[in-house]
């Protein structure tokens, strides 16, 4: 990894390039690998990484349940659906399509799992966010609130892939405290670590990119 402050130097070089705009941009990663076969899925990593100074921007979180855990998500959730919601989503795909695109992260009371496999598994499993099941009992307040900090690191197939660092409203520290986060989790994820890392560039969402390794 490289050292703390020739870090904080690339990101501050990638936040001083961005051009004003009239929209809070997103800090991203652009990271490529080397020497890893991705045509075998036990090789790609997808992962949730809980960032230490949050994602600066809003996440939205879908929960599927009823009864004592609907009551609890009611207030924390940015969408909440009954089973007969459920249902529903099965006879408009657009709307199905629209709210996995809409919503970063899903869960759901556990004994849901098998009917949203059967009706969302195929829009939402190779979108990467199939819901984390609430055990009955379970407090989903926190795991609500840790969703809202946390970031998917994911690949695929490709040797190409980005992850969310934070967002340029954010103090630079922070943005740093979160990439080097990510940094450490790529590394231990990856078989051979660094030596699996092509390069790793920085950037606004529609600003210039600058090489970090």
């Amino acid at each position: 990894m490289l050292p703390e402050q020739e870090i904080e130097e690339k990101v501050k070089d990638a936040l001083d390039s961005a051009e004003e705009r009239n929209f809070e941009e997103s800090v991203d990663l652009a990271i490529n690998l080397k020497n890893i076969d991705l045509s075998d899925p036990n090789n790609r990593v997808d992962r949730e990484v809980t960032l230490p100074n949050g994602r600066g921007k809003g996440v939205k979180v879908c929960v599927f349940g009823s009864g004592d855990l609907a009551r609890e998500a009611e207030d924390v959730a940015d969408f909440l659906l009954s089973p007969e919601e459920l249902e529903d989503l099965g006879d408009d795909k657009q709307k199905a399509r629209s709210l996995a695109k809409e919503c970063d992260f899903f869960l759901a009371e556990a004994p849901l799992m098998p009917d949203i496999g059967r009706i969302l598994g195929p829009i939402l499993g190779p979108r990467g966010k199939m819901p984390d099941p609430v055990q009955p009992g379970e407090d989903i307040v926190p795991k609500i609130k840790r969703l809202k900090e946390t970031i998917r690191l994911r690949s695929g197939e490709e040797k190409t892939f980005h992850a969310l660092v934070g967002s340029i409203g954010q103090e630079l520290e922070e943005i740093v405290g979160n990439l080097n986060t990510i940094l450490r989790r790529l590394e231990r994820e990856l078989p051979m670590g660094r030596q699996n890392i092509d390069s790793i560039y920085v950037k606004t969402t529609m600003g210039p990119s600058v090489r970090l390794m």
